[in-house]
């Protein structure tokens, strides 16, 4: 909510008139371009359209825009990350763990990849971006930014096991299904108690428990604030103290599984360089299927086909979803 009153409005609308909103238009008549834009706009954007902030994290990154070019609207936000350090399907497909300083500098990951609804419903916008994150143009723009040429693109499902399949399914070449990743952790505090328990804890703290510039800063309030129960019950009653540690333990059995996906950008060889048998890439037959105009072509005949059924059916949607300060707790946006 705070975020959200921090972005600033003017006379002809918010961050939201660049999104994309003519859903009378068929797929078909639909053309799709990387746009680079500040930080400051695909911040503001992608707060009034996703649930999560766009917190920065160390490590490599690149934020795009992707833009219908006919219209000249957002239809959807992805930001590239460092790979994670340890994936059991990556070290499966590998034979190994891998090298790391070979790794950070050839793969890459999609932390971020949003549509704009109801873009992504009517046209399974999702797929799109996911598709685009694999094009040779986002690798080339990757490449020349650092420097390097990447050959492997990562990127695991929204939802854990609450849901058996993902909308990446179903997307190969681009996009091949490695399995299940697998962690621990304990959930963070609803949006009921979190604010005042942060203001109470700060308030305690006599400032913020984490810096302003921190990523994952809920996440991280939370972890600093049960510290602090902590030390202070270990002190005064080491009773509670175990009590309360107990407690946590619990909490924090909580599995979940996310499926994996990877796409070696139409190299033949993308193993063979990452565990260092060559460090020349190979194309392979499909190569060029990867080009952003190969990508949109397959993506219109999937579309097309989703949105005439829609139409079809009467279950094309037509109302832009975003949040403002009056709207947030009238609409349920999980993205």
């Amino acid at each position: 909510m705070e975020r959200l009153k921090s972005i600033p409005t003017s006379l002809f609308g918010g961050p939201e008139v660049d999104l994309f909103d003519d859903y009378t238009m068929s797929p078909e008549d639909m053309n799709f371009k990387i746009c680079e834009k500040p930080n400051s706009y695909f911040d503001d954007h992608l707060e009034i359209i996703a649930s999560f902030s766009p917190d920065t994290a160390p490590g490599k990154t690149l934020k795009v825009v992707i833009q219908e070019t006919n219209t000249g609207k957002d239809v959807g936000f992805i930001k590239f990350g460092s790979p994670l350090i340890n994936s059991k399907p990556r070290n499966d497909w590998l034979g190994s763990v891998p090298d790391l300083p070979t790794w950070n500098k050839r793969v890459i990951m999609g932390f971020i990849i949003v549509p704009t609804q109801p873009f992504g419903f009517n046209y399974l916008g999702g797929k799109l971006l996911a598709a685009i994150c694999c094009s040779h143009e986002l690798r080339e723009i990757l490449d020349k930014k650092y420097d390097t040429e990447f050959c492997l693109f990562e990127t695991t499902s929204l939802y854990g096991n609450i849901k058996g399949a993902s909308m990446y399914d179903g997307m190969r070449p681009y996009l091949k299904y490695r399995g299940d990743t697998m962690s621990s952790f304990l959930l963070t505090m609803g949006e009921d108690i979190y604010p005042e328990l942060k203001e109470w804890f700060e308030e305690k703290n006599d400032g913020p428990l984490v810096k302003k510039t921190a990523s994952s800063r809920k996440l991280k309030t939370q972890t600093k604030m049960i510290g602090m129960v902590k030390a202070s019950l270990k002190e005064h009653d080491i009773t509670k103290y175990n009590e309360f540690c107990e407690t946590i333990k619990t909490a924090t059995d909580v599995t979940t599984q996310k499926r994996f996906y990877m796409s070696d950008y139409g190299y033949a060889n993308s193993k063979d360089v990452l565990t260092g048998k060559t460090d020349v890439l190979v194309k392979s037959e499909s190569f060029e299927k990867y080009s952003l105009e190969n990508i949109t072509k397959w993506w219109k005949k999937k579309a097309t086909k989703r949105y005439e059924n829609l139409k079809t059916d009467g279950r094309v949607r037509s109302e832009l979803e975003y949040w403002t300060p009056e709207s947030i707790d009238k609409i349920d946006i999980i993205r």
